[in-house]
């Protein structure tokens, strides 16, 4: 069914709300701008995100481990990373609305009182930019002065940079290795929007990659088709993903390369996730203002060196929007029109529902009885004997889950349920006792459509 980009958007907010995936934060009270909170969907997709995530870069790998640093670093990290001087956004005022927008990007903003223009197109006189610094500021302790001046960390990375030596001592491991890590990250932006595809709080997954630096163009290749791929076998649609190498006056000063994995979203292509060569700009950086030596001593080749770095990096919220988005589907059928989420089943909030057809005859208690036995093999499960069978199905599909479980009278003569399957709506009878199985081994051989 055609859906419009606008349309989509405007579907997916409202589908995120209604069913619990995201409410806006502090909604009682009127709400915060650009905040939002995550219901109990939407707590267990970003979960599933992470999980699928840290599975593929860290559990899967015996050269990446992983950490989680403290939010709030001593303030001459920031200064040091150059993130107090240089981490800034020029920005504008319109003198007429008092609208403030990023001088870089008039192009997708719009002005507040009319939608329809963009801002300095609506009669309102913009302001010269000016630097606008993203960091939250803060204060340590029980007085606020400049000496107790703390910031909220922008992104995770430095936090690692930091216990570049004691992960290195601690866990033995030699160049090339990686340290990653989950955490949330904060940023003062000028212009957050498009849903929670920009926000000023978000979870960030990165790792750094240390490599010996004759090998960092190696690397770099190997990890920009690793993401890539991690996102196609998750099943996002490859025609509306891209690679973009980002062009040399893109690159910060320190970087030999960057690459974009770039995704078309109802508003246009954006960035997904980022991968970049950093070179030694951050160690070295840190040994200067620290007097700590963070290189590596090769005791084969008998060779110190500072390690060079490539960074992917992403925010676990743009992930998981990017998944509904690219999930969403209107089904024309005979009767009605089917909404249905073709979320993998790895990172779908539920994985099996399981129904009695009806509310009597020992099927709940059947019901019961399985779905218990699947949440305790580690299987996100949920228990549903309201309405008729076809709407509970409809109800599960708008919400992703992959798999429906449905007891009826016969199972309780022969043992044997109804498995559904979300996105060919194929049945098929299956033995309680074969059911897990059959349900690890779809999930395993999973393919969109099928």
């Amino acid at each position: 069914m055609q859906t419009t980009d606008a349309q989509l958007m405007d579907k997916i907010v409202s589908l995120c709300k209604r069913r619990g995936f995201v409410f806006q934060a502090s909604e009682i009270y009127g709400g915060i701008g650009n905040t939002y909170d995550y219901g109990p969907l939407g707590v267990e997709l970003l979960r599933r995100v992470k999980d699928a995530w840290w599975n593929k870069v860290v559990v899967q790998r015996s050269d990446v481990v992983g950490l989680d640093s403290a939010i709030i670093q001593h303030p001459k990290t920031w200064e040091t990373s150059g993130h107090v001087g240089g981490f800034s956004d020029p920005m504008v005022d319109c003198k007429k609305c008092k609208g403030r927008f990023r001088a870089d990007k008039l192009e997708d903003a719009r002005c507040p009182e009319r939608p329809s223009k963009h801002p300095g197109e609506c009669g309102g006189e913009l302001t010269e930019p000016r630097a606008f610094n993203l960091m939250f500021k803060t204060h340590v302790g029980p007085l606020e002065s400049t000496a107790s001046v703390a910031y909220l960390r922008p992104e995770t990375a430095q936090g690692i940079f930091l216990n570049f030596l004691n992960v290195l001592n601690s866990s033995r491991l030699k160049p090339p290795f990686g340290i990653a890590q989950i955490g949330k990250s904060f940023r003062n932006e000028i212009t957050p929007g498009n849903f929670v595809f920009r926000t000023r709080e978000f979870e960030q997954a990165e790792m750094e990659y240390f490599v010996p630096p004759a090998e960092n163009e190696r690397w770099f290749e190997y990890w920009r088709k690793e993401r890539l791929q991690w996102y196609l076998d998750l099943g996002l649609s490859p025609e509306r993903l891209r690679l973009r190498d980002h062009e040399r006056a893109e690159l910060a000063h320190y970087s030999t390369g960057t690459s974009d994995i770039e995704y078309e979203y109802p508003f246009g292509w954006g960035e997904l996730e980022g991968i970049a060569c950093r070179t030694d700009f951050d160690l070295r950086r840190h040994s200067e203002a620290s007097g700590v030596d963070l290189s590596y001593f090769d005791p084969e080749t008998k060779e110190r060196y500072r390690p060079y770095v490539i960074e992917p990096a992403g925010g676990i919220n743009r992930m998981a929007l990017t998944f509904l988005i690219d999930a969403y589907e209107e089904q024309p059928l005979a009767e009605d029109v089917r909404t249905v989420l073709h979320l993998h089943p790895e990172i779908a909030p539920i994985t099996v529902a399981v129904f009695p057809l009806v509310k009597k005859e020992g099927m709940p208690e059947k019901a019961l009885e399985i779905e218990a036995e699947l949440r305790r093999a580690r299987l996100a499960t949920f228990y549903d004997e309201k309405a008729a069978i076809g709407r509970r199905y409809r109800r599960q599909d708008e919400v992703g889950t992959p798999f429906c479980v449905t007891v009826d009278g016969d199972t309780l003569k022969d043992d044997v349920v109804t498995l559904r399957r979300r996105d060919s709506m194929e049945q098929e009878r299956v033995r309680t006792g074969e059911l897990l199985g059959r349900l690890r081994e779809s999930i395993g051989s999973w393919k969109r459509g099928a």
